[in-house]
């Protein structure tokens, strides 16, 4: 069983794909591994991530509860808010050399922060470099939200201090600007 084809060609540190990983499961799981599944580090904590998704997977496909009626609205949301790793955004290190993170995942924690506060679902949320480089670990933000119809507009300054708290908690970085866009509005 092929878990996805965007799986294929990506290589672990020992040389073996993910998508070969996979495909050997249930063999390994059968007690018929070869001497470098026995081994290796990198295919060892795979499988064991790759049984956490079989059995979650096999867990979600046997519920048969409802979903939300706004499931599908909410994840096409974050699909389209974030199709794929962009640009990387340096991060300071007390250790030498550089550390970067990717912007999306930046994103991902200011999303988070934002959907903290009652009344408000995150969108998209674009994390840009400033045009400013002397100080590389400061970004500006761009973060849409919609929020409930009944919300207090004075919370918009929580969503602010939450995301600007998580910026530098979480991620260690500065925001030079914040723009939160309003982009709809939803019965809570």
């Amino acid at each position: 069983m092929a878990v996805n084809h965007a799986t294929q060609d990506y290589l672990l540190p020992c040389g073996r794909d993910v998508e070969q990983v996979w495909n050997r499961l249930d063999e390994i799981d059968a007690g018929r591994a070869d001497a470098h599944e026995l081994d290796c580090p990198h295919c060892q904590a795979t499988r064991e991530s790759l049984r956490v998704l079989r059995g979650l997977t096999r867990e979600l496909a046997e519920d048969d509860a409802e979903p939300s009626p706004d499931l599908t609205s909410r994840i096409m949301s974050a699909v389209r808010a974030e199709v794929r790793r962009r640009d990387l955004v340096p991060l300071t290190s007390p250790e030498p050399g550089e550390v970067w993170v990717s912007d999306q995942a930046v994103a991902a924690v200011l999303r988070f922060a934002a959907d903290s506060v009652n009344g408000v679902r995150a969108r998209r949320c674009r994390v840009l470099r400033t045009a400013d480089m002397t100080d590389a670990h400061t970004v500006d933000v761009e973060l849409s939200v919609a929020i409930a119809h009944d919300f207090d507009s004075g919370s918009l300054d929580v969503v602010r201090e939450r995301v600007t708290a998580a910026a530098g908690a979480r991620v260690g970085l500065r925001l030079a600007r914040l723009d939160l866009v309003v982009e709809d509005i939803y019965d809570a």
